[in-house]
């Protein structure tokens, strides 16, 4: 069973660019539905699934955006902030809250019919993670993508000799080689290869968002520069090797 995770504060800050890929993949979606439902002049929307989505950090603002989305998550109390808050957006009779584990979703959720599945800040909290990701990746449907958002640890170790724990950091360091299923983004690579997903794009969020102190932020126009920074060195190495964490947008063919 999972843990309840903590998830993200918006779409701002270093997470920017994934809400950019993720709007491209709604409209590619709604775009590829069209198709078929133009004959009939109905509107379309792209169907989520925001697997741990807790609260609806993700699923509300996608929900505003015109999605109609399902979020799966363990906490009671995390699906009723959830439809507090989309109802208070206006978007009650767009996002769906399902309590279940993730591990289990096929019980919880039909398989194959979601245009974009989620899949932030889950994979670290469960207790299996292959039989975890099957599942979640099961649910997309041919033709839809699955976005993963996973801690990078190469970031822990430097961050670990940065703060000048240096046993730590060189404790982390030899875990990369003796924890070969830890939800990195190699191993998250391979999982999609696994599942028949194909990975679209690979970029580092938080490259140096953790590294500059947080008063040299108050300067006039510096959170815009830092911004533009990121978003530069998200797919440009070595930079993106650093990042805090990983975001990997994949899709399945058909």
């Amino acid at each position: 069973m999972q843990a309840q995770t903590h998830r993200e504060a918006g779409p701002t800050g270093p997470t920017r660019l994934v809400w950019q890929v993720l709007s491209d993949a709604m409209a590619s979606a709604s775009a590829i539905s069209a198709e078929g439902t133009a004959a009939a002049g109905g509107g379309v929307s792209a169907t989520v699934l925001d697997c741990g989505g807790g609260s609806g950090t993700f699923a509300v603002p996608l929900a505003r955006a015109g999605a109609q989305v399902t979020v799966v998550d363990v906490s009671a109390d995390a699906l009723a902030t959830l439809a507090r808050r989309a109802v208070e957006a206006g978007v009650a009779d767009r996002v769906s809250g399902v309590q279940g584990d993730v591990e289990a979703l096929t019980a919880v959720v039909p398989g194959a019919q979601f245009d974009l599945v989620l899949a932030h800040g889950i994979l670290e909290a469960v207790d299996h993670l292959e039989p975890a990701f099957a599942a979640i990746a099961a649910a997309v449907r041919p033709g839809g993508r699955l976005s993963v958002l996973v801690g990078n640890p190469v970031a822990a170790v430097l961050s670990r000799a940065m703060a000048g724990d240096l046993s730590a950091a060189l404790q982390e360091l030899r875990g990369l080689d003796s924890d070969p299923h830890h939800p990195g983004p190699d191993a998250v690579r391979a999982l999609c290869a696994g599942a028949g997903l194909v990975v679209e794009t690979v970029h580092g969020v938080g490259v140096f968002s953790d590294l500059i102190p947080g008063a040299w932020l108050d300067a006039p126009g510096a959170l815009e520069t830092l911004a533009d920074l990121e978003s530069e060195s998200a797919t440009r190495r070595p930079f993106a090797d650093i990042a805090t964490r990983v975001h990997v947008l994949a899709n399945r063919p058909g």
